[in-house]
């Protein structure tokens, strides 16, 4: 009887220690999506590589307010993210430009 009971606490100690071990890779999955910081400026031929934006907002656990950029890779098949101060000028000029493209397209 005693056996079985400490192999049962051995189980639940495996299953904590398994869930303590996860649980930063599960947190870093989730910030993973989030701009920590934004770039200064962007050249020219770089903005032609932006396949769109979206917004971020300061909920959950994206702590500071971001445009990111959506940008083509030219060795990958892949789109890189790069984060931009949505009270910049030249920010709001892009984000401008790109609305009225996609307005365009329609």
């Amino acid at each position: 009887m005693e056996t079985q009971s400490s192999t049962m606490k051995f189980q639940i100690l495996a299953f904590l220690l398994l869930l303590a071990c996860m649980y930063p890779s599960i947190a870093q999955g989730y910030y993973e999506n989030c701009c920590l910081k934004y770039i200064t400026g962007m050249k020219k031929n770089m903005r032609r590589n932006i396949i769109s934006y979206r917004m971020q907002e300061t909920d959950g656990g994206c702590n500071i307010p971001a445009v990111v950029f959506k940008m083509r890779l030219k060795k990958q098949s892949r789109a890189k993210p790069v984060c931009a101060d949505p009270r910049r000028d030249w920010v709001q000029a892009i984000v401008k430009e790109l609305d009225e493209k996609n307005k365009r397209a329609m």
